[in-house]
């Protein structure tokens, strides 16, 4: 992995929400395998809705469906399904990381600008967000287009942009390949977390420039 650049002077941090910031995986899976039941289809274990995550809420409801019944319409369905019942659902269990808190607090005493980027429809991760983090990001952005789905830069470049900085004074933290690929895209320094839903190797492979293996730990690089 790279090391960082000492003339390079991070000014803000744009953080990914589920496996990074919040452990949501047993609200996701929770409101996912109630829509299953309804259809009395298989349901998935918390392990395997793990697998799912990262690539927003569409493809982990054609993954969990069975391949006999994974159609288009049907998958529309149960998106659909899934959305209402998680709207709902998507604090009952949700939680901030151990030492997030920690971490955002310390950022702020630093004037280092917050925000988040999310795969997780953008309805839904401004929700959590606002709820568990009142008053720490802005903005707040999560998935509206398909089109626009991490790791297209688009619109993290758009917050670099909004906050009136170059990218590389920007640090993307995440915890899946996609986040790694999304900041390598956007040219901002890519930070991977191990708490999350994927392991060491898949970070790496994608481009990850330093590992995070408690949240503090991104205090050595501001």
């Amino acid at each position: 992995m790279d090391i960082k650049d000492k003339n390079i002077k991070f000014k803000a941090v744009i953080f990914d929400l589920d496996g990074t910031l919040v452990n949501s995986l047993q609200d996701i899976a929770d409101a996912m395998n109630t829509v299953l039941k309804s259809y009395n289809y298989p349901t998935h274990s918390y392990e395997k809705h793990q697998s799912f995550i990262g690539s927003g809420i569409r493809s982990l409801v054609s993954k969990s469906l069975p391949l006999a019944h994974n159609d288009e319409q049907q998958v529309e369905r149960c998106l659909h399904a899934m959305i209402e019942v998680y709207r709902d659902n998507c604090t009952n269990k949700t939680t901030p990381y151990d030492g997030i808190i920690e971490l955002l607090d310390n950022l702020v005493s630093r004037d280092i600008k917050l925000s988040v980027l999310s795969n997780k429809a953008d309805e839904l991760t401004k929700k959590i967000t606002h709820a568990l983090f009142p008053n720490y990001f802005d903005p707040v952005i999560g998935l509206t287009s398909e089109s626009l789905k991490k790791p297209n830069p688009f619109t993290v470049k758009e917050i670099a942009k909004n906050l009136g900085l170059k990218a590389e004074e920007i640090i993307y933290v995440g915890d899946t390949g996609i986040d790694m690929q999304t900041a390598t895209n956007a040219n901002m320094y890519a930070v991977g977390v191990l708490w999350g839903y994927r392991p060491k190797e898949e970070l790496v492979a994608n481009g990850a420039q330093y590992i995070l293996s408690h949240p503090l730990d991104i205090m050595k690089l501001i």
